[in-house]
This record gives C-alpha cells, structure tokens and sequence, in this order.
C-alpha cells in the first residue's frame, strides 16, 4: 500500500523537482537548526541584561517549550488540510521573525511571552518540515530523514559557533539576532519555489485514536526513551552555555562553545546513524548511544576547566544522536497500533521532555547548583539505556517490509 502510494505521487514530479525539493528540505532543516543556535548563544547575555537568576530563566525558558507543544496538533491539522509545503514556508518565515522577540524582553515575564511565540513558529515549522521531508522521502524512495536531521544538527553548531564569536564581541543581542533573522529570511525566500507542493496524508496521520487502555507496555516504554532523551537534548541547549559561564568561570565565547561542540557531535553522528545501526541493530545501538551521552556528561560534570568539559559535551551529542530519529520510527511500528496513532503518542509524549527539562533544570539549580542538576540528565540517560530493550525486541519482531 505504501509503495504503491510513493509510486503514484513520484509520478507526479521529474527526478529534477525531487532532486530540487530534497535541497530545500536540507536547507531548511540547516535554517532551522541555525535559528535555535543562535538564540541559544545568547541565553546568557539576555539572562544577565534582564538580571535573571536560575529559576526565573527557567520559567521563562518553559515558553518555548508550551508554545511548541501547542503548536504540534494544530500545525499537524494544518498540513492535513493545507499540505506540508505551504505551512513549512509560512512557518519558516514567522520562525525567523521569531528570532528577534527575545531581545525585546525587558523582564523575566515578556521573555516568558517572547519565548511562547518563538515556540509556536518552532514547533509548526518542525512538524511542517518533517512532513515534507517525510513526503520528498517517499518520492526518492530511499531512506533520507537522518541526513535532514544531521543538517539541523550542522546548524545547530555553526549557529553556535558564529553567535560565540559575535558574543565575544559584545555585539548587542537585539541587533546579532535582528541581522541573523534577516539573513535566514532571505534563504527561506529563495528555497521557498523549490518546495514540493504535494500532500501526503502518510506524512501526519491523525486520524486514528489510541484509547488509553489499550496503550501496549513496549509503546510505553519506547515513549520513556523519547521523553528522557529531549530532556537531555533540550537541557543542553538551553543549559550548556549557562553552565559554562556560570559554574566553570568560562567567556561569553567558549560558553557559547559548549552547544557548539555537541550539536557538532550529534551532526557526525547522524551522518552515520544509519550504518551504526545496520551494524550494531536498533536497540543495541540505542542502548550503546544512551550509554556514551551518560558518560560523557558524567565527564563534563567532573571537570574543573572549561576546556575539558568540552570533549565530555561532545561525547554526549555523539550518544544522543541517533536515538530520537530511531525511537519515532518506532512509534509506527507497534504491533496491534495503527502507524499514524503510534507516531503522534510517541511525539507527543516524547516533547513533554522539552516542556518538563528546562524549569526542571533550574529548580534543581536553585535547591543545590546547576552542576549538581545537570546529573539528572546523566540519571535520565542511564534509564534510557535500560528501556533500549524495547526498541530491540520490537525491531527484531518487525517484517522486513514493516522496517523498509
């Protein structure tokens, strides 16, 4: 049913347009990471501008993450009405607009406010991408999605990088994240007629319920994973630079430093995830990243000089990155559940981590210090690796169409 469906949609556009249409995906998911870096780079000039402490900014940083859980249901009706092409335009242009309102913040509150509407555009532009890559998949009829996600980890470091550099400068915020915005802007612009106009209702089925009930116990355990890894990825990103700064004394550029190195190792990683997993299977290769993220962080956390930490931040992209693309796919393969109803509780359930991570994060700050909060990612990572047995079993359980 699914190959016949890929055949007739691929029937509808040259190789050209798909080859085309992959590039725009690319560049969009790089755009996408490029924006989240940036504005991560400077969480700490706008922390200490508006006079944050630790938990105030982690209340404040809680917007995004409610701004893009909201957005994930209606963005995902959205693109069943509208197709995923025209929201993922719309959604990328409010994206880099977005990028600007948290310079605008004059307190803890409207940087709350700010950070709402930045996760709003973020969340409809994560699931409109991912549709359309979902649907430029289905026309090459190859596996792509890890390589669109190691762009948005690329992005993800060299928007880290350069906003270290531009911090270390003590370029003012409102006008680093004002130029960035316009700059990815234009590139929206410009790959927005590459596009693909297509709907493929594969691509965000939300048409099948799943009574809570008959939720089965492996779906459960594969939700976990998911939820304890974005509580980590999004820990790191809205928590490294601070960290850096705050605890181990470093400058506003190796701050910024921190997320630069572990979206670095995450981007490599990605880039070959798909033969680490060929090689070592689904769960062995789940268990083994949880495993090396656990160490790394561990590693980080017991030095003393910024510049160790850092290879310990790389290790711990290195280890998270292959799993959130393995732990989705296999919300559409549980025995018994239909694709569209597995996927959308495993995403759902899984982005929670970014709603609990953050103001976790900074209440647990406030009670000890940051550095003794951060283990509770290693705690999270460790307990992920105990549940990659679920993965394993399930794929190992799986038709071999199933997993095509």
């Amino acid at each position: 049913m699914r190959d016949s469906h890929a055949v007739e949609i691929r029937s509808n556009f040259s190789s050209r347009q798909v080859s085309r249409g992959w590039w725009a995906v690319v560049a969009r998911f790089l755009v996408h990471g490029l924006i989240v870096s940036t504005w991560v780079s400077r969480i700490p000039a706008i922390k200490e501008s508006l006079h944050l402490n630790d938990g105030v900014l982690g209340l404040a940083l809680l917007g995004a993450a409610v701004g893009s859980l909201a957005a994930i249901p209606v963005c995902g009706y959205l693109v069943n009405r509208f197709g995923s092409s025209r929201i993922a335009n719309w959604s990328a242009v409010g994206f880099c607009v977005s990028l600007a309102f948290p310079a605008l913040a004059v307190n803890g509150a409207t940087l709350f406010l700010a950070l709402v509407g930045f996760g709003i555009m973020a969340g409809a532009n994560d699931v409109s991408m991912n549709a359309q890559g979902v649907s430029v998949e289905h026309l090459l009829g190859t596996p792509t999605m890890s390589r669109f996600h190691a762009m948005f980890s690329i992005g993800g470091m060299a928007g880290a990088a350069l906003g270290g550099a531009i911090a270390a400068r003590h370029v003012c915020p409102l006008l680093h994240l004002v130029i960035a915005g316009l700059i990815l802007l234009a590139v929206t612009a410009a790959t927005t007629p590459l596009m693909l106009d297509l709907h493929d209702p594969e691509a965000i089925e939300k048409s099948h319920g799943l009574p809570i009930r008959s939720i089965p116990p492996v779906l459960l355990a594969i939700c976990a994973v998911g939820f304890c890894i974005l509580v980590a990825e999004g820990a790191m990103a809205d928590w490294t630079a601070v960290y850096l700064k705050q605890v181990l004394g470093a400058g506003p550029g190796i701050a910024a430093a921190g997320y630069a190195v572990f979206s670095a190792g995450m981007a490599i990683f990605r880039l070959l995830g798909d033969a680490i997993t060929v090689r070592l299977g689904h769960g062995r290769t789940v268990r083994t990243g949880a495993l090396v993220a656990s160490i790394g962080l561990a590693f980080a956390l017991s030095m003393q000089s910024p510049y160790w930490a850092l290879p310990g931040f790389a290790a711990t992209g290195a280890g998270l990155s292959v799993i959130i693309p393995l732990v989705f796919a296999s919300g559409g393969r549980i025995p018994g559940v239909s694709r569209g109803a597995g996927i959308a509780t495993v995403t759902g359930l899984g982005y929670l981590g970014f709603l609990f991570g953050p103001p976790a994060i900074g209440f647990l700050s406030q009670l000890s210090s940051l550095r003794y909060a951060l283990w509770l990612i290693v705690a999270l990572t460790i307990l992920s690796a105990a549940l990659a047995g679920s993965i394993g079993r399930l794929y190992r359980s799986a038709t071999a169409s199933d997993i095509a």
